[in-house]
């Protein structure tokens, strides 16, 4: 299974938030954009919580389909008749 990194980012005027996850912290992703939106001294509100979290989902979604469609461990090409 690849282990890659994924990316979600925000950019709000001079601002920007960029976000880093893998795979497996989907969960700890959507908890830390909650911690952003309720902090007062960000700009970062919870209708951008709430788009990075579609964006979250949506790239775990993604992640999980591929993997179970196209393992790169089991892969072989078709054999030609000669």
């Amino acid at each position: 299974m690849a282990h890659g990194v994924n990316v979600v980012a925000l950019v709000k005027g001079n601002e920007r938030y960029i976000f880093l996850f893998d795979n497996e912290s989907e969960e700890s992703m959507l908890r830390t954009l909650g911690r952003f939106a309720s902090d007062s001294e960000l700009s970062f509100t919870w209708y951008d919580a709430a788009v990075l979290s579609q964006k979250v989902r949506r790239i775990a979604e993604e992640t999980s389909v591929a993997e179970v469609k196209t393992p790169a461990e089991s892969f072989r090409p078709p054999r030609v008749p000669r």
